[in-house]
């Protein structure tokens, strides 16, 4: 009976998988409502469901928060107040050029907390090519299929004589005009978080496949208890927060039509958007569109021989990985690519790109983009190259200009891996430069540029007493940051004066290991240590505490095991980051973060995954001659604390990050250290993954005997030769071919246990 089970379920699964083949569906495995069951106190991702194409420039959302609420989507309300066009990277760091359509039946509704109406996640589809809901308060159904830079809704209401679609400008400056013999509605919206200059705005275009009945608008003024002035047979309002009312007469089951653009330049360039993006094209032809868009880049990975839930995972991280990010640039009437300047407000030629943080996203995401998308990654830094130009500076965390978040000069690392690995098409000299001013002071916010650089050059580490907050933080990254300049520098030919200054540079983490404890600390400027605990989060740490960013030495393993004394040493203290009791000091925030939470309720000692500092300390056991701890960690994190569910995630998503550990994960290999050209081994999650690369070569990776189980690698070969190393490079991985690996319940501790098996690192360079 037992096998009969077994087999029912494997065909069961192969039936679906089959399926998904058959019928071009790759994309029907995302599920974009993963980590959206979320709140301050607790991450479960922080994401809401993108509804949009990869990097678009614009997402669509259904809005259950407030508006300005920065978590614009719970999973656990019960409510829907908006279909919101949203550029949102993270709830941290809030929205910008938000506007939304909603529909509503009745009496007239205006503001959200009024119009909001109950919804059930079993009468709701959300995939990242379409979006439906049903609004039970109006008997009404929602859908909504994107574009990049355009969306097509469909309205299925009710018989009645007051069927409403309300368009909502949003505060902080918005503008409606209505036509209605176009059936078509122009605006704007200013609303933003910060990162723009002072003639931002949004226009948008919407046009309606049916006659008004009426028209109106409204208006409300900033107050603490806002109310809606509406004005019927109104054509026009502007002002703080103004929208307007679409009155239809309609019949049980009929459809409306709305086809919305925008654009960051003009109300032309919008309706010129709208024009090519979606036409005269049908809901189902745009869907359609949509559908192909996503299968075809989501199946440029293929998996196979794991679960459902498996496969809903990896595609929805991969989904998550191609957000952002997000194409901040539009193709005028002459077909030339241009982007309105969120730096210095002008339309500019050429690339830009937004919204993002390197200092999560240059761990996996950038290096995933130089893998599967080296043509997209130039894009990236031609638009890099573009807001130094604009702006004077890097863009460390743009939404869509400079934002003042985080820490660290970790473009550095996106540019010196890109052109190390043979990227090409963009201002590499303009870029060098930009790197290097970086490195002299900050910039006109402490996230941009270096806040502490003086310091930092001057005694080889930020001083703990210095007055500059998470210093030893931005020292470690820094250091990091220099081992990649030292790297470019090389590769320009450079002077030898500044070679060597950047090597020299590149091992200032040595400053901050404390012998006495096996961390990393804080330091004061007379060369005492700050003496706080390993244990507390912030002070001299981003986000964690020293046993979380002890590991952060990403170009030189082998220089923190011989600060250890050897790499039994420094392995033995990587095994207490499982094993000891999640204690922790909050006393720097005043209050338990929700990281410091997450990390609790994992289950995983000192380990915190759901943020960014830790996630590449597992693999740093291929460093040590024990690489089947990488093996079981990497393994148990994808096992434990990833799901295809609303909390499927275990922390903020950040951008993709947490997502593209998971990919890289999942596929065998991850990237430590960003410059190298190397992947360190883990243990792949699949039996058979199949790369296919933008040069037309394909990877395999054939992970033989593969299973709950069999996590270990027992022996390997790399197109037919035997294959010992703990790491696989760049060149091997794009050149092509298959990587097969036999897995086992038990590990093999003699395999990958000599130096000449460890991957890079900088002590092992000859200068």
């Amino acid at each position: 009976m037992k096998n009969r089970i077994f087999t029912l379920l494997v065909l069961l699964c192969t039936t679906f998988t089959t399926f998904a083949e058959k019928n071009n569906a790759i994309v029907d495995y995302v599920n974009p409502l993963v980590g959206s069951d979320s709140d301050f106190s607790l991450s479960n991702g922080n994401t809401y469901p993108a509804i949009a194409l990869p990097w678009g420039m614009n997402f669509w959302t259904p809005q259950t928060g407030p508006m300005g609420d920065g978590w614009t989507y719970a999973y656990h309300t019960k409510k829907i107040r908006g279909f919101k066009q949203t550029h949102q990277p993270s709830p941290w760091i809030n929205d910008y050029a938000a506007f939304s359509i909603f529909p509503e039946t009745g009496d007239l509704k205006i503001l959200g907390k009024d119009r909001a109406a109950w919804f059930s996640h079993k009468a709701e589809v959300a995939k990242p090519n379409y979006y439906r809901v049903y609004l039970a308060d109006y008997d009404v159904t929602t859908e909504i299929t994107p574009t990049e830079r355009a969306a097509h809704f469909r309205f299925t209401f009710p018989k009645t004589d007051q069927a409403h679609i309300l368009v909502d400008g949003f505060y902080k400056g918005s503008q409606v005009k209505i036509y209605p013999k176009e059936r078509k509605i122009v605006g704007y919206c200013r609303n933003n978080s910060g990162g723009v200059p002072e003639n931002f705005h949004n226009y948008f275009v919407i046009y309606f496949d049916k006659d008004f009945k009426s028209v109106g608008t409204w208006e409300s003024k900033k107050s603490k208890n806002p109310t809606a002035n509406y004005a019927p047979n109104s054509k026009e309002a502007e002002g703080y927060h103004v929208g307007a009312v679409l009155t239809f007469e309609t019949e049980a089951g009929e459809q409306i039509h709305a086809r919305v653009a925008s654009s960051f330049i003009s109300p032309e360039q919008a309706e010129l958007n709208l024009k090519r993006e979606i036409g005269n094209d049908s809901f189902k032809t745009t869907k359609e569109k949509a559908t192909l868009a996503w299968n075809k880049e989501l199946s440029k990975i293929k998996v196979e021989g794991g679960t459902t839930d498996q496969y809903r995972t990896f595609y929805t991280a991969l989904y998550r990985t191609m957000l952002f990010p997000r194409k901040f640039y539009e193709y005028n009437s002459k077909n030339e690519i241009v982007h309105y300047s969120p730096y210095n407000g002008k339309v500019e030629k050429g690339y830009m790109f937004t919204d993002n943080g390197f200092w999560d996203t240059f761990r996996a995401v950038f290096p995933f983009f130089t893998l599967m998308y080296p043509e997209l990654d130039s894009h990236i830094m031609q638009g890099l190259a573009n807001t130094y130009k604009e702006s004077g500076w890097l863009p460390e965390w743009a939404s869509p200009g400079h934002r003042d978040c985080m820490i660290g000069s970790n473009s550095a690392s996106l540019i010196t891996d890109a052109y190390l690995k043979g990227i090409r098409g963009f201002d590499i000299e303009t870029l060098y430069q930009a790197i290097i001013k970086n490195t002299k002071s900050k910039g006109p916010l402490n996230s941009v540029g270096r806040y502490g650089a003086e310091e930092y050059n001057k005694y080889g580490y930020v001083p703990y007493d210095s007055g500059v907050n998470e210093n030893a933080a931005r020292t470690l990254e820094y250091a990091y940051a220099d081992w990649c300049i030292y790297e470019l520098s090389k590769a320009l030919d450079k002077p030898k004066d500044q070679i060597d200054l950047f090597a020299k540079r590149a091992n200032n983490y040595k400053n901050l290991f404390d012998s006495r404890t096996g961390f990393m600390s804080g330091k004061n400027m007379d060369g005492s240590w700050s003496n706080a605990r390993p244990d507390k989060w912030g002070d001299a740490f981003t986000e964690g505490s020293a046993w979380h960013y002890t590991w952060s030495v990403f170009h030189d393993p082998k220089g923190l095991a011989t600060l250890y004394g050897s790499n039994e040493k420094m392995a033995a203290q990587l095994d207490r980051v499982f094993t000891s009791a999640p204690t922790f000091d909050d006393s720097y925030y005043g209050f338990q973060i929700h990281e410091i939470t997450e990390m609790l309720i994992a289950d995983m000692g000192q380990y915190a995954h759901g943020n960014q500092p830790v996630q590449h300390a597992i693999y740093l056991y291929n460093w040590l001659g024990q690489p089947w701890k990488a093996q079981y960690w990497t393994r148990n994190v994808m096992d434990k604390l990833y799901t295809p569910n609303a909390d499927g995630l275990c922390g903020d998503e950040d951008n993709g990050q947490t997502s593209a550990w998971y990919v890289f994960s999942a596929m065998g290999f991850y990237p430590v250290a960003p410059g190298t050209g190397e992947y360190a081994i883990g243990s792949p999650l699949f039996k058979k993954i199949t790369l296919t690369l933008e040069n037309g070569k394909k990877f395999v990776i054939q992970a033989n005997n593969n299973n709950h189980s069999n996590v270990y690698i027992k022996d390997a070969t790399l197109n037919g030769n035997t294959f010992s190393k703990n790491y696989i490079t760049h060149k091997q991985l794009t050149n092509g071919g298959t990587l097969k690996l036999n897995m086992s319940s038990k590990p093999n501790k003699k395999r990958g246990t000599k130096a000449s098996s460890f991957p890079y690192s900088f002590s092992n360079e000859k200068r």
